[in-house]
């Protein structure tokens, strides 16, 4: 395999590590470990984690070594921030082009939780992290993807965890798939964009009280 593909390779895998919380926020990463683990030399490490770093996911702290980046709250707010813009633009488009087997897979991923009083916060983040990723896919927006992959803004905004508890966000993953099915781009952007504006306010009043 040329040197080129395997960092490409080893950058994937340990973004999605991150994504998958097998490495933590705040952790250290040894390097002779990683490498033992993903059977690599040192050298596409590095250069994988330098490329993280460019996308501060990675962190080097002098005479500390590489962290996986612990971000602010006020990082996680902007993230947000952007986030409510791009997936309602996402959705407005994604209403115009969404087939009736995608419109189906978005409430299926819902079906299980439905009539349920108690909700797994793990298996419903997995969800709602499902739920998002497809309508901004569905968009077809090539310019939109590519800004998703360059910041990162799903990898980050889930190291916030769920802000707001399942009983609180179902009804408006629902309300969105209506407006989807609908072919009402209007009015899915609106609802997107207040469901993420939500969190955004949960965020706040998070920041506000830790000072």
């Amino acid at each position: 395999m040329k040197h080129l593909e395997l960092v490409d390779r080893v950058y994937l895998k340990i973004k999605q590590m991150i994504f998958d919380q097998q490495l933590l926020p705040g952790q250290k990463l040894v390097q002779e470990k990683l490498s033992a683990e993903l059977g690599i030399s040192r050298s596409p490490l590095l250069k994988a984690l330098e490329k993280l770093e460019s996308e501060l996911l990675i962190e080097k702290i002098p005479r500390r070594g590489m962290f996986v980046k612990e971000m602010t709250l006020k990082e996680i707010i902007d993230v947000f921030q952007c986030r409510a813009v791009l997936e309602g633009l996402s959705a407005r488009l994604a209403a115009f082009r969404i087939t009736t087997e995608q419109i189906q897979k978005l409430k299926a991923i819902f079906e299980p939780f439905i009539g349920k009083k108690r909700v797994g916060a793990e298996v419903y983040a997995e969800a709602d992290r499902a739920f998002h990723n497809y309508i901004m896919q569905w968009s077809q927006n090539a310019a939109i993807l590519r800004l998703e992959v360059l910041s990162n803004i799903h990898l980050k905004a889930y190291q916030a965890g769920l802000l707001r508890p399942p009983k609180d966000t179902m009804g408006e993953h629902l309300a969105i798939i209506d407006a989807l099915a609908e072919k009402n781009g209007p009015l899915a952007e609106t609802l997107m964009k207040e469901h993420i504006e939500k969190s955004v306010a949960a965020l706040k009043r998070r920041k506000e009280s830790v000072g």
